[in-house]
């Protein structure tokens, strides 16, 4: 769990004090919690023993080893490749490598599961689904490929998906379409991009819901998104593992797919009749008797 998380599971058991501080502290985490006891304090407009008093009801030591939890995240969410690959590298263990991502894909999806509440899923699907609102989809630098995947499925499903091109002058063209009630989809994670947060906060303001696939970190734009769909993503590799992201991708899909299945095949009879007019795929000639 990251600190928010401890503290989102604590708020209800706090002071008025204690949660006046918890607010602050996530309202620009985790920048707000890395100052001084006393700026920390004092920015919360709480005293200082009511810090001390919180991050030890949270299970902490005491500051210092809240606001180490608090740089070890932030270093995390920052990795670039190469940092990221020296810290695996550094305490691999000596089995294959298949053994050991498999083993870390394992993990990342049990973690991600037990996170995930299948009510928040369940309402994620609904507004995908829902032929009254507009889809738009776009991904980072990495993520595009799963934004992609995604877009590729729901224009095959529904009307009105719209794949928004990874480029910072472009997506203001985008969201001029954009109504309230439409969907915004991101994909993005660790060294988040500003182009995502600066987007996101702009369509919320459109009141467009937004759904967010992001890491266990949580990018900026969680501030603002609807749903969010945090997921663990730590592999043996100098790159993140997009598996599991995936999993959640296609359990929507199939989820969207299925709640609208009448008009859903409709449209893919229609789509097959226009490839066979086009003559995307190949087909086997059939065998003549006596012709090699």
């Amino acid at each position: 769990m990251t600190v928010s998380d401890v503290i989102s599971a604590h708020f209800d058991a706090l002071t008025r004090a204690e949660k006046q501080l918890a607010t602050s502290l996530l309202d620009n985490y985790p920048v707000s919690g890395l100052g001084s006891i006393t700026t920390v304090a004092e920015n919360a407009g709480v005293s200082t023993p009511t810090v001390a008093r919180m991050v030890q009801k949270l299970g902490f030591r005491g500051f210092p080893d809240f606001q180490a939890r608090l740089h070890h995240e932030l270093e995390a969410t920052l990795s670039s490749p190469i940092s990221k690959h020296d810290r695996w590298a550094a305490r691999a263990p000596g089995t294959h490598i298949l053994n050991r991502f498999a083993d870390a894909i394992m993990t990342n999806l049990r973690q991600t599961l037990s996170q995930v509440e299948t009510a928040d899923f369940d309402s994620a699907s609904a507004l995908l689904a829902d032929r009254q609102r507009s889809i738009y989809i776009i991904g980072g630098r990495i993520t595009k490929a799963l934004a992609d995947y995604l877009f590729t499925h729901l224009q095959v499903i529904r009307p009105n998906v719209t794949q928004i091109a990874a480029n910072p002058s472009s997506w203001p063209h985008y969201v001029l379409n954009m109504k309230a009630g439409d969907v915004l989809v991101i994909f993005d994670i660790r060294r988040y991009e500003q182009e995502m947060e600066t987007l996101g906060r702009v369509a919320r303001e459109r009141g467009v819901e937004i759904v967010l696939f992001t890491d266990q970190w949580a990018s900026p734009v969680a501030k603002v998104a609807a749903k969010v769909f945090r997921v663990h993503i730590e592999a043996p590799s100098a790159w993140d593992s997009s598996v599991v992201t995936l999993f959640i991708v296609e359990a929507l899909i199939e989820a969207v797919q299925s709640s609208g299945w009448e008009e859903t095949s409709g449209r893919m009879k229609t789509l097959e009749g226009l490839f066979e007019a086009s003559r995307l795929f190949r087909k086997p000639r059939p065998e003549v008797p006596g012709k090699p």
